[in-house]
């Protein structure tokens, strides 16, 4: 028997097909588990069936080691499912990548250190030295890794081995301005969360508030996603908009920009630290 109040969740993809969720629910039902969560989806143009499950474990008659085994002998293999299953006492390390902008990352940090989330941040990481002292003051390690073109491979195996020295399981790039190599994001596949404007392609550049404002734009927006080798193209999980009129200067679009992005990131994290989302073919499958 299992402690109170910890959860399991699984998390299932398979060829769509009679039988799924009866099965699934025969066998958290079999060893005594109570189901609290349950969403299930259907891609009828793939044919393929998503699902997530959440039940609790204080009268679960098998250890959460057996789970897995047990799962894949008598539900898994017969209906040919990618399945993955987490717990609730789980508490994923993250590292936060930072460049000078600081509005994502106070958000962060205020989400985590408020208790809103169960996460730990032990270490950032930046190109510059701007973020240092918020750093320090929260106890979180930082490191100070300027990047060049002729130093950007160097630099992102010491990234790795900070990574692994800190056992991180994801990170985040809090308007981290630096394009990630595609290596580096294949040790971390649907573990790299960004988060950026939505002006692209139309205001590419450095300044894309000002463009936007030029053309007077009606609408400003912020998008959250897995990094992928194909810039700013990865599996989106989160996207906000909010409206603008000629009334609002660059300043106001800035500032209305700058407070989507930090709650589209938010949003972006908690749906992953919760287990809440399956990527399948560059696309996410929220269950919220």
């Amino acid at each position: 028997m299992l402690n109170k109040n910890i959860s399991a969740k699984l998390l299932i993809h398979c060829p769509d097909q009679s039988g799924i969720v009866a099965s699934v629910a025969e066998f958290v039902h079999k060893f005594k588990g109570n189901i609290i969560h349950l969403n299930e989806h259907v891609d009828i143009e793939e044919k393929t069936f998503f699902m997530r499950v959440e039940w609790e474990l204080e009268n679960f008659t098998i250890s959460r080691e057996e789970i897995g085994p047990i799962f894949l002998n008598e539900v898994g293999d017969k209906f040919k499912m990618n399945w993955n299953i987490y717990f609730s006492d789980d508490v994923p390390r993250a590292a936060i990548f930072v460049s000078k902008l600081n509005h994502c990352v106070f958000d962060i940090l205020s989400n985590t250190f408020s208790q809103n989330w169960k996460l730990e941040i032990p270490l950032m990481i930046s190109n510059h030295n701007d973020l240092r002292e918020l750093a320090e003051k929260f106890g979180i390690d930082f490191y100070y890794l300027p990047i060049t073109s002729e130093n950007k491979t160097e630099q992102e195996l010491k990234q790795l081995e900070l990574l692994e020295k800190y056992k991180i399981d994801f990170a985040v790039l809090a308007r981290y301005m630096q394009i990630v190599s595609p290596d580096f994001i294949s040790k971390y596949q649907n573990r790299i969360i960004n988060i950026h404007h939505s002006f692209l392609p139309a205001f590419p550049g450095a300044k894309p508030y000002h463009s936007a404002h030029q053309r007077g734009v009606k609408i400003i927006g912020a998008t959250s996603h897995y990094v992928t080798d194909d810039l700013d193209a990865g599996p989106i999980i989160s996207q906000d908009v909010v409206n603008v009129t000629h009334k609002d200067s660059v300043k106001d679009l800035i500032r209305k920009g700058r407070d989507l992005e930090k709650l589209v990131l938010s949003r972006a994290i908690y749906l992953h630290i919760n287990k809440k989302l399956l990527v399948y073919n560059n696309r996410t499958i929220v269950f919220e």
